[in-house]
């Protein structure tokens, strides 16, 4: 017997069944490297099976980086192939296969493929963030916030760190949301094809000129810090990143993003809202900016879920962490420290976060 036996299976089941919505009869990949826990693996491509999918595992080595920087470390035109024939698929790999050639390849050439990016999932992330969620109440609070940051024109963003950031989102002559600048919905519904990520987050690219501020991570930074020690502080400046301060993961951070002499590896790609309810800080980036109430930045390669049609370019991508913060919505406040400021929000906040007063270790 396994810890959390039971409960693993169960979460796998919700994953295939009511996440991805498995048909009988579809192929359905399953991706590791050897970073990754064998345990969600396996159960994943058990719980395929047992609903009557084909389900493939594909081991691989765990490459050196991630996005177009783990491509040489790849077996790109091996995995490109199995892709482009699948009806859905996942990706578990320690390091992330998001924004690496053959998985842009595949999603933008297999029009019917469903990728669902869950970097670095183990077993109690697995038994948190998707075993116990209430998702057709996390749809629902998902779905009202992502509209209300959809139609915003303005957003300012600050945390308790010192960070205060604002920025305009994208819009069309005629001030209505422009779809090419989608605002994501990753409530827990992968049944269509296209992109998604774990539940619980929503994520856009803002108008990139527009962002100036401070951003402060004190949560996590990843890659190349993993949890933080100090806050870094970023000066944002016309979505450039101009300075970087704080202790040696400051440093760290500055020297990696300069590494690839690259400009966009010091612009802004995008904002996000974390909203698992299981989510907790684990130093696991896609956990972490899952952790309720804390804003996500990403920076470097912007990816085609988010401009329409091809993003943009750049060698790499990386995450970090603010906790605990406030947003105001064309000067209206939505959220307080992490915790919602409208009724109707937090009434749904409250159900949703309340099963988690004992959360795993």
């Amino acid at each position: 017997m396994y810890y959390y036996q039971y409960e693993l299976t169960k979460a796998s089941m919700v994953l295939v069944r009511d996440i991805f919505k498995l048909k009988i009869g579809e192929t359905f990949i399953v991706l590791a490297d050897t970073g990754s826990d064998p345990r969600v693996v396996d159960a994943t491509a058990g719980a395929a099976f047992a609903v009557g999918a084909k389900p493939m595992v594909i081991w691989l080595a765990s490459p050196l980086g991630v996005g177009k920087s783990a491509d040489p470390m790849l077996p790109g035109k091996a995995l490109t192939a199995v892709l482009k024939e699948a009806d859905a698929s996942v990706h578990f790999n320690f390091q992330s296969l998001l924004y690496t050639t053959p998985l842009v390849t595949a999603m933008r050439e297999n029009k019917r493929l469903r990728h669902l990016v869950a970097t670095g999932m183990n077993t109690k992330m697995m038994i948190r963030m998707i075993g116990r969620v209430d998702f057709v109440k996390l749809k629902e609070f998902i779905g009202k916030v992502s509209e209300m940051t959809r139609n915003a024109k303005h957003v300012r963003i600050t945390t308790p760190s010192g960070g205060d950031v604002e920025f305009k989102n994208v819009k069309t002559k005629d001030g209505k949301p422009d779809p090419n600048y989608p605002v994501g919905n990753d409530c827990g519904d992968a049944s269509f094809p296209g992109w998604h990520m774990l539940p619980g987050q929503i994520g856009w690219t803002p108008d990139l000129k527009s962002i100036n501020g401070t951003i402060v991570f004190d949560g996590s930074l990843q890659p190349p810090c993993g949890l933080l020690d100090d806050p870094v502080h970023l000066t944002i400046k016309s979505g450039k990143i101009i300075k970087i301060e704080g202790g040696k993961q400051a440093t760290q951070f500055e020297n990696w993003l300069k590494s690839y002499n690259h400009p966009q590896m010091l612009t802004i790609a995008h904002a996000t809202y974390g909203f698992n309810p299981g989510a907790v800080l684990s130093g696991d980036i896609d956990e972490d900016e899952r952790v309720w109430g804390c804003t996500e930045w990403g920076i470097g390669r912007i990816g085609p879920m988010l401009i329409k049609p091809n993003g943009i370019d750049a060698p790499s991508h990386t995450d970090g962490i603010c906790l605990n913060s406030s947003v105001w919505l064309d000067e209206k406040q939505i959220m307080d420290k992490g915790r919602q400021v409208i009724p109707e929000l937090k009434k749904l906040e409250e159900k949703l976060l309340a099963p988690f007063g004992n959360t795993l270790g």
